[in-house]
């Protein structure tokens, strides 16, 4: 094959250059970043990532850089519970912190050329030739692109004018800390009144929590909270919410608004794929951000690895990819909405409903996840 470049180096772009590698190619990779240095705080892996890692024979690694997580409870404001999500049987849940799971894809790299400092900012083309566009004023040219850099991809904003990131109604803290004492045998989400409080254990005896809040879009005055203003926002949620807030360093706090993309219409453009983020950005209210991510890179490279014309790989790709991540798009999205009322009426009811599903219909869902197949046909 020619020259296959990818621009980003998050968990798309690394582990989309890893599934590159275990098929014989020799990608370049382009990251804004001077260090390969991730932002974020903690994540979950679900079951269907793990199993796209297995694929990539690295699965073992990854769980022995996370904690594996027996569960996910949703829990009402007082603490008792709402909901439990099933065990998956074939492979495991597994938390872990952004940044190891990023030193670990860096370190399965052998045969990437990795290129720090290079924010693309737009490209051009000249027949079947692509020149990537830098900030800093240098260009790279390539036979084909793969566009991993996130939800506000220059790639995919030249491709798609407008298509733009889209506020989903609540903004988010996050953090990380050592474990104070509190005991957490799973991972727990509360759903209080227009805000929730997720609490998540990590490897080496750490926490990562998140507390989601509706504001404004933007709101200047939610942005500059400091944590004591968090605190003070949560106060009245079930123990051990407090414990971990007030063990938190002010330092360790994370702000960010939570956007998606409304779904696309297609992927792939000729000698140009979108994957991660820069293709389908989700809300995180299913913790499949990342693992739908996960799985396009392992699901692109069985595409390149069963044909000999990448643009139709491309396209292959495309096919297999657009229901799947749509449907994640859309029903993350509702998820969040529902789980930010603020009428409490229909929170009792929607509490009660909850509690009366039965477990059939969660099963349901994990083993929709879980069918997920990595092949190339």
């Amino acid at each position: 094959m020619k020259n296959i470049s990818i621009v980003g180096g998050g968990i798309a772009g690394l582990t989309t250059a890893i599934a590159l590698e275990k098929i014989g190619l020799r990608p370049h990779l382009f990251d804004a970043t001077t260090e390969l240095h991730p932002v974020g705080a903690g994540l979950a892996l679900s079951s269907n990532a793990l199993k796209a890692y297995h694929h990539l024979g690295i699965d073992d690694q990854v769980l022995h850089a996370g904690h594996p997580l027996p569960g996910l409870r949703i829990l009402d404001q007082r603490g008792d519970l709402i909901s439990e999500a099933p065990v998956p049987t074939a492979f495991p849940n597994v938390a872990v912190h952004r940044a190891d799971l990023h030193d670990l894809l860096r370190s399965q790299l052998c045969y990437t050329t990795v290129h720090l400092g290079k924010q693309a900012t737009g490209f051009t083309t000249a027949g079947e030739a692509i020149t990537v566009h830098f900030q800093d004023g240098s260009h790279f040219t390539t036979d084909y692109l793969i566009a991993a850099d996130g939800i506000h991809s220059a790639v995919r904003q030249q491709l798609l004018p407008s298509s733009r990131a889209r506020y989903a109604g609540y903004t988010c803290w996050r953090a990380v800390l050592e474990n104070p004492g509190v005991s957490l045998p799973a991972a727990t989400e509360t759903w209080g009144v227009g805000k929730r409080f997720g609490l998540v254990p990590l490897s080496n005896h750490r926490i990562y929590w998140f507390a989601c809040l509706n504001a404004a879009e933007r709101d200047p005055q939610v942005r500059n909270y400091t944590l004591a203003q968090v605190k003070q926002l949560f106060q009245d949620f079930h123990a051990p919410v407090t414990a971990v807030l007030d063990a938190t360093a002010p330092e360790a706090l994370l702000h960010n608004d939570i956007c998606d993309l409304k779904p696309l219409p297609r992927y792939a453009f000729g000698n140009i794929v979108l994957v991660g983020d820069a293709a389908h950005a989700t809300t995180p209210n299913l913790g499949q951000g990342a693992c739908q991510a996960i799985e396009d890179a392992v699901i692109l490279g069985e595409c390149l690895r069963a044909s000999s014309v990448p643009e139709e790989a491309f396209r292959r790709f495309e096919r297999k990819r657009l229901a799947r991540t749509h449907y994640v798009i859309t029903t993350s999205r509702r998820v969040g909405q529902v789980a930010q009322w603020e009428n409490r009426w229909l929170i009792g009811a929607r509490n009660a409903l909850f509690r009366a599903l039965p477990a059939r219909l969660q099963e349901r869902q994990l083993a929709w996840l879980d069918a997920v197949a990595f092949t190339g046909e």
